[in-house]
């Protein structure tokens, strides 16, 4: 009789994961996002938070934990428990972290956790201040051929996504800058504004307001075709400067072992959010238009960029710390 008390004992503990992944979510998700609050990558993980809890009926709390390139946020879930309670809201500059600081973190960037779906992407564009005085890129290209290295360029830090992108850009012109790095878009962007820096190549979502209010022109936009919330600027392509396009991603991703059941969950109310219509006008206001990578499709595209980048840092001579 003991023994088959135990025996059902052992059964039922058993099925607890499966029965607790059938009802998930049962209480509050931790949504940790690796960046200040009012950024772009923030603005869209609290809309997604509000739509998600709507949609699974539970609370999506956003929570900012910025600092070492985001690196604090994903050490949190990585290790969190794969229950799905705990989720990351990542960005593009999550394949820079191998290249950069594989001796630094205690997880893989890519096996330590199941990318769940993008959610949203911004084109990059390239911006000029006050002291760039560029009408369209035929004019950036003749300023900076004129002082080789001497033309400044700003990003929100070494190793950042707008970095690489930038050195893709100048090497796809054959031409060189001086890169002045800061330690966020909001800082880089106000002394382009200031005129302290020339120019800068950022997401559209995080200079759509200066560029509407004329504090930044913008001369190209990196995607394959011209944005409509910017129908007057050229892609590169048809600027003259080349076949040249290049986004920033931001999207879910969860604890590596999340049970299937919570992870197509997700996959569902993300997927549900981007092709929402009223979550693509809220987009395009930021700059941003819905994406939807999902599961394995997802982890394939991660796995590339961070081949990629890690490429890139090792040309560029970027230690991983």
């Amino acid at each position: 009789m003991n023994r088959m008390l135990m025996t059902g004992a052992l059964v039922a503990m058993a099925a607890m994961p499966a029965l607790a992944s059938a009802d998930y979510p049962n209480r509050p998700v931790k949504l940790i996002v690796g960046f200040s609050a009012g950024g772009p990558t923030d603005i869209v993980a609290r809309a997604f938070a509000d739509q998600a809890g709507q949609y699974l009926q539970q609370p999506f709390i956003v929570e900012n934990k910025p600092g070492a390139n985001t690196i604090i946020a994903a050490t949190e879930v990585a290790g969190a428990k794969p229950d799905g309670y705990t989720l990351l809201f990542g960005a593009t500059n999550h394949a820079m972290i191998p290249a950069l600081y594989k001796a630094k973190v205690n997880f893989d960037a890519l096996k330590s956790f199941a990318p769940i779906c993008t959610i949203a992407a911004s084109p990059y564009v390239l911006v000029v201040g006050p002291s760039m005085p560029a009408k369209d890129l035929g004019d950036f290209l003749q300023l900076i051929q004129a002082k080789p290295g001497e033309r400044t360029y700003a990003t929100p830090g070494v190793g950042s996504s707008g970095h690489f992108a930038s050195v893709q850009l100048l090497r796809s012109m054959n031409a060189s800058m001086n890169h002045i790095p800061y330690k966020g878009a909001a800082q880089a962007m106000s002394d382009v504004m200031g005129g302290q820096v020339d120019s800068s190549l950022a997401t559209l979502g995080s200079v759509m307001p200066q560029i509407q209010t004329g504090k930044l022109k913008a001369l190209a936009v990196a995607a394959a075709t011209r944005s409509p919330l910017l129908p007057d600027v050229p892609t590169f392509e048809e600027a003259g400067g080349g076949r040249f396009v290049a986004d920033a991603w931001y999207g879910l991703l969860a604890p590596a072992g999340t049970p299937k059941e919570v992870l197509v969950k997700l996959q569902d109310a993300a997927t549900r959010f981007s092709k929402e219509p009223d979550m693509a006008t809220k987009l395009q206001v930021l700059g941003l238009s819905p994406q939807n990578t999902c599961a394995d499709a997802f982890t394939k595209q991660l796995a590339q960029e961070i081949q990629a980048t890690t490429e890139l840092a090792h040309d560029l001579g970027l230690q991983s710390e």
